[in-house]
């Protein structure tokens, strides 16, 4: 993340997605459910690498060609589909992105972009704080509050428990 050009506080932001991140993955494995620990802690840790070349929504975008350009294009849905709660093809064309589907396919990619919205400012915060976040971003009614909601009872579901 360093060779790439990404800040201090995007490496800082990352290895705390990794820590939520692996902490959820954990407690699904521990409940019967199948998932690479290892897929998990790269994907968190390269999430953000597209913030070395902007902090827009595009970010995600660059992170995938980023990826491509090094050989890891098996890795480019984590940083592509992290953004909100993952993003549906007609919604990326309206915000400037190619139009295609954004959302979150694997249970890693999943937990990765769960996890992702748990961290504000280095520090892990609820998903009530997360919710809030989101409507003062994007406002009550958008379409990204729903998607996170059920990205959270899925992982819920996974867990067996609360989060």
């Amino acid at each position: 993340m360093e060779e790439a050009g990404c800040s201090k506080k995007v490496i800082q932001h990352v290895l705390a997605v990794e820590d939520v991140s692996l902490d959820i993955a954990k407690k699904i494995l521990g409940n019967g459910h199948d998932v690479d620990l290892n897929l998990v802690s790269v994907g968190a840790i390269i999430h953000d690498i597209g913030r070395s070349k902007t902090h827009d929504v595009t970010h995600g975008v660059e992170g995938s060609n980023i990826l491509k350009s090094i050989g890891l294009e098996k890795l480019v849905g984590f940083t592509e589909r992290h953004i909100g709660s993952g993003i549906p093809a007609e919604e990326a064309r309206k915000i400037g992105l190619p139009y295609r589907d954004f959302m979150p396919k694997t249970l890693e990619e999943k937990i990765v972009c769960y996890s992702d919205k748990l961290i504000h400012g280095g520090r892990r915060i609820s998903y009530g704080e997360a919710m809030k976040e989101f409507e003062e971003k994007l406002g009550p009614n958008h379409p990204a509050k729903g998607r996170f909601r059920e990205l959270h009872a899925e992982i819920e579901g996974l867990i067996g428990d609360s989060v």
